[in-house]
């Protein structure tokens, strides 16, 4: 009886092993000069070692050019965690998608909606074959399902794409749709329409990079969130974001075991000028008070006057908003408030609180961001905090101005509470602004050698008004704290905020100001 089962075993592994191999090897030494991994190199980066399911690894096995039609879809763990992962193979086609590829990739999706994990998209892919578009392109689980079902995920479950190479045309949109972009510098690629494309329907001559290289969008257009050097650094960076995040929107991240933050000569009181418009690195305050080598920074390279990432406190995952003063006084434009509203509703969405560091002289002003819609970009990060029901701290560090205190979560947005160091100050502008608004058809008629103690005696009134402990006498903040302690202070709030919990509004959604 073994006799007769054994060469079935044998003729079946064989053919599991040739599926397994992907394209023909020129297509793997194309890859190799490129510094591209073979994709199932790729998923043994990525998996913990020793748990792999694959489905759907004889799609479409009659066409022998076709191993599994070209894409992998498979179940793994991450950090312990299951996740189910979409990888192209582009070895196969250039990972192009036939009506097969769009198959798998749909039940997939609905496999990892039904087990409620994380999906990963590992994306390496030309588009669609033109061959296959009747089949692939048009139908109810045609191509459009797979965004569909990408939306309909969005805020359910995590969902996290690594760019290694091309991601083009329609199938552009599978990064677009998801929480983070992790693009390859150098292969990874996004664009509707290729250089050629481009220059046969606009006469415009550009280059790949240009168009749509990773560097452009992690640093321009703000479609890339993180820009990985090797497609060894993504993978790492993949798994270590899922560490933030909970399996599905009704968990709660887990806490890790508590670190102390990062020793260093200068403490937060050595680092934050007295005065308010003195640039300082904010990074180096995010650095004092977050556990040590805990922050995940997104959208580094883009929007770089508003700081975005994920960090821990004692353990516990918190999502930090902060204006950086050394790049453009960290005032608020139109891409940094994008930035910030799509970071927002990720944490809320996955219950991670959040984290605002106050120093910001408002939003920007002139022809230039009013023509590029800055009203309407603003009010987008302001619905971003009204709507998050997550726990909320506001820490006012130096100054916050203008629409600036709304948008970084003043006490009008309720949070949990709202701090302030000693020297921080809240007003409608800065001293130097309010004194010109207010008397400049009096200061015009002083005589010259009066002006400028004038203007001294007026900015000193202006700030004595504004003191803080004013706006703590009147119940404005809810606590001045030494910066030395202020990470204790949010230690202590965040694990007593832990049991909040907070209704959506009773309506189908609000108006989005897009």
């Amino acid at each position: 009886m073994s006799n007769e089962v054994e060469p079935g075993k044998a003729a079946l592994q064989e053919r599991i092993d040739r599926i397994k191999q992907g394209g023909a090897s020129k297509y793997h030494e194309k890859n190799a000069e490129q510094g591209k991994l073979f994709v199932r190199d790729r998923l043994m980066l990525l998996f913990d070692p020793g748990f792999e399911l694959e489905d759907a690894l004889f799609a479409n096995c009659r066409e022998k050019e076709l191993p599994a039609d070209g894409v992998v879809t498979a179940i793994g763990k991450i950090n312990g965690q299951t996740v189910c992962v979409i990888a192209n193979d582009s070895t196969v086609k250039a990972g192009s998608w036939g009506a097969r590829t769009v198959e798998k990739m749909i039940r997939m999706q609905e496999t990892a909606d039904r087990m409620r994990v994380p999906l990963l998209y590992l994306v390496d892919s030309a588009g669609a074959r033109i061959t296959d578009q009747v089949e692939m392109y048009p139908g109810r689980r045609g191509a459009g399902k797979i965004f569909y079902n990408q939306v309909k995920l969005s805020g359910k479950i995590p969902q996290i794409c690594i760019l290694f190479g091309p991601s083009a045309a329609g199938g552009a949109y599978i990064p677009a749709f998801c929480d983070i972009v992790i693009m390859v510098e150098g292969n990874a690629s996004m664009y509707l329409g290729s250089p050629r494309i481009v220059e046969i329907v606009t006469g415009e001559k550009t280059t790949l990079e240009k168009l749509g290289g990773a560097k452009m969008h992690c640093s321009v257009s703000g479609c890339g969130d993180v820009l990985a050097h090797s497609e060894e650094e993504a993978i790492a960076l993949a798994r270590d974001y899922l560490a933030y995040f909970p399996a599905n929107c009704s968990e709660k991240p887990a806490v890790l075991d508590a670190k102390p933050s990062v020793s260093l000569e200068k403490t937060l009181e050595d680092i934050i000028p007295g005065n308010q418009y003195t640039a300082f690195d904010m990074y180096d305050l995010i650095e004092r008070i977050i556990d040590e080598d805990s922050f995940f920074e997104i959208k580094k390279l883009f929007a770089k006057e508003l700081i975005t990432g994920l960090g821990r406190f004692a353990g516990r995952p918190v999502g930090i908003v902060a204006n950086q003063p050394r790049v453009k006084g960290g005032i608020l434009f139109h891409d940094s408030a994008d930035k910030a509203a799509k970071f927002i509703c990720l944490c809320d969405a996955f219950q991670i609180p959040l984290l605002f560091l106050v120093d910001v002289p408002g939003f920007m002003v002139g022809t230039r961001v009013e023509q590029a819609g800055i009203i309407r970009h603003g009010a987008k990060m302001i619905s971003a905090v009204s709507e998050a029901t997550v726990t909320k701290i506001s820490v006012i560090v130096r100054k916050a101005y203008g629409a600036g205190l709304y948008a970084m979560a003043g006490p009008a947005f309720e949070p949990d509470c709202c701090l302030a160091l000693p020297t921080a100050q809240i007003a409608v502008m800065g001293a130097e602004a309010a004194v010109n608004a207010v008397y400049a058809n009096k200061i015009a008629e002083l005589p010259e050698s009066e002006r400028a103690d004038f203007i001294t005696s007026m900015r000193e009134e202006y700030v004595k008004d504004i003191d803080i402990y004013n706006l703590a006498s009147d119940m404005v903040i809810d606590g001045i704290i030494p910066a030395n302690s202020l990470r204790g202070e949010l230690i202590k709030r965040f694990d007593a905020y832990s049991s909040n919990s907070a209704a959506s509004a009773e309506r189908k959604h609000p108006v989005y100001p897009v």
